[in-house]
């Protein structure tokens, strides 16, 4: 069994777009790339069908992996979040002593991590650093570049 992936409301509707657009739109596509790779005859010098039967496997495991994801995802209910602490699904606001900025994150399952939208997994070495603390902790962390220090100044959803 997979392990268990908790997921924003919007995260696990991007999921299911995707899953649903992979299942319909790529299905159609493949299976009609493979129908005008056979209608040009000998399959087996065909690479036109060779490419198009691969690519059908690829789809066809992204999918199951997808769906397996979905089977064992679960939807985080906001309204249970202590934000006296970080955890999931909560924004921090923090100081970078090292460099004397401030950043603002949330931090969401490995799933629906994204830096460009600000939002880290709670796995990395940041979340994983930042789960459990309170307003005005200050936590030493160790990443690839080095020792970053950061001081919690806020926690909100």
């Amino acid at each position: 069994m997979s392990e268990i992936q908790y997921f924003t409301r919007e995260g696990l509707e991007k999921l299911k777009k995707e899953v649903q657009q992979l299942k319909t739109e790529e299905r159609t596509r493949i299976t009609q790339a493979i129908a005008e790779a056979r209608d040009k005859g000998d399959l087996s010098e065909n690479a036109e069908y060779d490419a198009a039967k691969e690519a059908q496997g690829h789809l066809e495991a992204r999918i199951m992996q997808l769906d397996s994801l979905l089977a064992n995802a679960r939807l985080i209910d906001t309204s249970q979040i202590d934000t006296s602490k970080v955890s999931v699904l909560c924004r921090v606001k923090v100081k970078n002593h090292n460099v004397g900025k401030e950043a603002s994150y949330q931090l969401v399952s490995e799933k629906e991590a994204n830096l460009k939208e600000n939002k880290i997994s709670i796995k990395s070495a940041i979340g994983a650093g930042l789960l459990g603390k309170s307003v005005g902790d200050v936590v030493e962390i160790q990443v690839p570049a080095g020792i970053v220090k950061l001081e919690i100044l806020e926690i909100g959803l």
